[in-house]
């Protein structure tokens, strides 16, 4: 957490980096909670998201009302395409596939981040867990299941702190800073 926070505010000085620095907080509390008990608890994501507003306003102040409402706009964008998965999943297979909690933690993704990295974010955690199953299993030397439960947030959850990272990066690399 610590290396977190510290890359956090080197990569983004000043309140953009201490924001990012609760984000990464958040979302290493999301996924331990979500590896020990396959859940996301709403208030860790109420608090992400309720960040998200105020890195809207402090970042960009004089945007007003237009920045918080592309905030969510984008948040709404991200989420609403794993909802309709998640319902499609349980209607055509009858079990779950996907929670509601990843479903809210997509959309602070969206969020935080713009659409395409937000969309990387989603692939990045996607990837990351298929590829940890695979390597659990053959380590284990036990068959793959179909059927088996991943805590999706535990892989989503740092994905989205490293999208933030990632943009931050992006940013400095076009337009370096002078000096």
């Amino acid at each position: 957490m610590i290396a977190a926070v510290v890359t956090s505010l080197l990569i983004a000085p000043g309140a953009d980096g201490l924001l990012g620095a609760c984000l990464a907080m958040l979302m290493l509390a999301i996924a331990c909670n979500d590896a020990r008990h396959y859940l996301i608890p709403n208030e860790l994501t109420a608090a992400a998201f309720g960040l998200a507003f105020l890195h809207a306003a402090v970042i960009t102040p004089n945007a007003g009302a237009s920045s918080l409402f592309w905030m969510v706009f984008r948040a709404s964008a991200v989420a609403l395409p794993l909802l309709l998965l998640m319902v499609f999943y349980r209607h055509w297979r009858g079990r779950e596939g996907l929670g509601l909690g990843d479903v809210k933690l997509a959309a602070v993704a969206g969020a935080w981040l713009e659409l395409p990295t937000a969309a990387a974010v989603i692939e990045l955690a996607a990837l990351s867990a298929i590829a940890a199953y695979v390597a659990g299993t053959v380590m284990r030397r036990r068959p793959l299941r179909a059927t088996a439960f991943l805590p999706f947030g535990l892989f989503m959850a740092p994905a989205i702190w490293i999208g933030w990272l990632s943009e931050h990066l992006l940013l400095r690399w076009a337009y370096p800073w002078p000096g």
